[in-house]
């Protein structure tokens, strides 16, 4: 029994038309997976007193995409500000530049993403950055003085007054008045004038002595001339 031209053409019919819908099917996965410039965003912000630049990327084929920033002046690229490259994911990974940025600044982030030699992303994304009207300022992080703690108090912290304390007047006083006779032992000008008057050596011993002398003088001279007469006498 032969089968008619009509029903062998069916089942390759069918064929063709589940391999197309197969190759639609795969390119629709493949464009769905390709990375793209509107998968990336870019958003000024604070760390701290610190300006950062992010840059999100939510290409869920994580193809490693180079991103570069540049500041602008007046549609110029005035400096690169810096430059990572980062594999997105569905839920995104984020990129984060330090730039201490001026507010109202403009920026300029271009995207290159190339996968096996295939350039697949080389553009900016569409509108350039501009940062908040209001610069980064320091959060304030102090807080109130805590009271000293049981184990700290004030009466302990204090100093306790040193014992090389400097000596009180009274003492001082004291001090001198005995250290006093030892500096002065020798007898004074007064008491060794009344010595000398106790042992008969005073102001008048050399009148003493004179007269002594006179006497002596005389009673010599009264022997001489007494003798003398004497012997005349005897003649």
């Amino acid at each position: 029994m032969s089968l008619s031209r009509r029903t062998a053409a069916r089942p390759v019919r069918f064929l063709g038309v589940a391999a197309a819908s197969a190759a639609l099917a795969f390119s629709a996965a493949g464009t769905a997976l390709a990375c793209e410039i509107g998968e990336f965003s870019a958003a000024a912000g604070c760390d701290g007193a610190k300006g950062v630049i992010t840059v999100t990327d939510k290409d869920p084929s994580g193809t490693p995409a180079v991103v570069t920033v540049f500041l602008e002046n007046n549609g110029a690229d005035l400096r690169q500000v810096g430059e990572a490259t980062v594999e997105g994911s569905k839920k995104g990974v984020t990129v984060t530049f330090d730039e201490d940025w001026e507010p109202n600044a403009e920026y300029r982030i271009h995207i290159k993403a190339t996968k096996k030699d295939k350039v697949l992303v080389d553009a900016d994304i569409k509108g350039n950055l501009t940062t908040p009207a209001t610069a980064c300022t320091a959060e304030d992080t102090s807080s109130p003085s805590t009271a000293p703690s049981d184990s700290e108090s004030p009466s302990d912290s204090a100093s306790t007054p040193a014992d090389t304390t400097s000596p009180s007047p009274s003492d001082s006083a004291s001090d001198s008045a005995a250290s006093a006779p030892s500096a002065s032992n020798a007898p004074s000008a007064a008491a060794q004038e009344s010595n000398l008057a106790e042992t008969g050596a005073s102001s008048n011993t050399g009148l003493i002595a004179g007269i002594a002398a006179l006497l002596v003088v005389v009673g010599g001279g009264a022997v001489f001339f007494g003798m003398r007469r004497r012997g005349s006498g005897n003649r």
